[in-house]
C-alpha cells in the first residue's frame, strides 16, 4: 500500500474479506490499548495513523500510516475504501495544559474532527465513532444524564474543551441525520479514563497518573491541589475499549452515551489505594487549598449504555491501579 503524500511503516497487509477498520492516533493512549486490544483479530483488517511517535503494537493484521490530519487531502486519502472509523486523535487538553493555556488545542482538534468526519462521509464509510468528552457537561449535583449535555454552559475551567466537544457532536448528530444518505455516527463520552500507556509527563498528565508517579518515585510530600475530596468517575482503560467495540458491533443511526463506571471515588481515597498498593505508609501529604478546582463532584448516569450495549464496567478501580502501577514501574525507563 502506497501513499505518496506521507511516510509509511507497514506491519500488515491489508486483505479486502475482511472488514475495513481505520484507527487514527495510534500512538496515543486510547489507540495504543485498542490496537492492543484488536491486535491479529480475525475480524478487521486495520489501516492506523499517527503524527510523530511512531506506534508500539504490532501485528498482522495492522498497517501503519504517518499522517497529518490537518490535511484535508490526507484525511480523503486515508479513508479510502475504509468501512469503519475509530477516531481516537487529537491534542491533550488537561487541567494543568489549560491552566496556561485557557483555550487549550481548541482550534487543532477542531479541524482534525471536522475534515475527518466530511472526509468519511465523502468515501461512504458506513460506521464513525468519536470520543467526546463529558467536560461538555454543566455543573450539576446530580447523575448527569446524556439529555442534559447542552443544558446550560459548560463550568470554569472546562469552558474551551467543554464547547469544542459540544459542536462537534452537533455536526456529528448533522452528517447521521440530515443528509439523503446519512452515515451512523456514535459518540461515546468516556468518564476519567487511566490505566497502562497513559501520560505520565507532569506537564501534561491529568491528576491521577501524576499522583501515582509521586508515590511510585517516594517524592515528598505529595501535592494534592484542593482538599482532596473532589470526586470522579474513574474508568479503567480496558473497560472503555470493550464499550469501543460493543458500540461498533450493535450501534446503528446516531447515539452519544456516557461511558463510565456510574461510580465516585475521591483523589483521597485514590491516594490512598495507590499507598497500599506500593506498599509505602510513610509519605506525607500536602493540600494546596488555593489550587482547588471550581467542581467538586462529577457524577454520570451510564445506564443508557448498559441499556442499548450491555456494557459494564467491569474492572474494580483497585486491580485497575494495581495493573496501571504494574506497568508503569516495568516500562517507566522507556517513557
Amino acid at each position: 500500500m502506497e501513499f505518496g503524500f506521507v511516510k509509511q511503516i507497514i506491519y500488515g497487509a491489508l486483505d479486502l474479506g475482511k472488514k475495513k477498520l481505520l484507527v487514527t492516533g495510534a500512538s496515543g493512549f486510547v489507540g495504543t490499548n485498542f490496537l492492543n486490544s484488536v491486535k491479529n483479530d480475525s475480524e478487521f483488517v486495520i489501516l492506523a495513523t499517527f503524527h510523530s511517535r511512531k506506534p508500539s503494537v504490532q501485528a498482522r493484521n495492522i498497517s501503519y500510516v504517518q499522517a497529518d490530519l490537518r490535511k484535508m487531502e490526507v484525511c480523503k486519502k486515508i479513508v479510502t475504501k475504509i468501512d469503519y472509523v475509530c477516531m481516537f486523535a487529537g491534542r491533550l487538553s488537561t487541567i494543568a495544559i489549560m491552566n496556561k493555556h485557557p483555550l487549550g488545542p481548541i482550534t487543532e482538534n477542531t479541524i482534525i474532527n471536522m475534515q475527518m468526519l466530511e472526509a468519511a462521509y465523502l468515501a461512504k464509510v458506513k460506521k464513525f465513532l468519536w470520543l467526546g468528552s463529558t467536560t461538555g457537561y454543566p455543573k450539576a449535583d446530580r447523575p448527569l444524564r446524556e439529555d442534559s449535555f447542552f443544558d446550560s454552559d459548560p463550568p470554569v475551567p472546562y469552558e474551551s474543551i467543554g464547547w469544542m466537544s459540544r459542536y462537534i457532536e452537533k455536526i456529528s448528530m448533522l452528517y447521521a441525520t440530515k443528509p439523503e444518505n446519512p452515515m451512523t455516527i456514535i459518540v461515546l463520552r468516556p468518564t476519567s479514563i487511566f490505566g497502562p500507556r497513559d501520560d505520565f509527563d507532569f506537564e501534561t498528565c491529568h491528576a491521577l497518573p501524576a499522583l501515582m508517579r509521586r508515590v511510585i518515585e517516594k517524592q515528598s510530600p505529595i501535592e494534592i491541589w484542593g482538599t482532596g475530596e473532589d470526586e470522579r468517575d474513574w474508568l479503567y482503560i480496558d473497560d472503555l475499549i470493550d464499550a469501543c467495540l460493543l458500540a461498533l458491533e450493535r450501534l446503528k443511526g446516531y447515539e452519544s452515551l456516557n461511558i463510565g463506571t456510574g461510580r465516585t471515588c475521591s483523589l483521597n481515597q485514590l491516594l490512598k489505594y495507590i499507598l497500599e498498593i506500593d506498599g509505602d505508609s510513610d509519605t506525607r501529604v500536602v493540600h494546596l487549598l488555593e489550587k482547588a478546582q471550581n467542581i467538586s463532584v462529577r457524577r454520570f448516569d451510564c445506564s443508557r449504555a448498559k441499556h442499548l450495549l450491555g456494557f459494564k464496567a467491569k474492572t474494580p478501580i483497585k486491580e485497575g491501579l494495581k495493573n496501571t502501577i504494574k506497568w508503569y514501574k516495568e516500562n517507566r525507563c522507556c517513557l
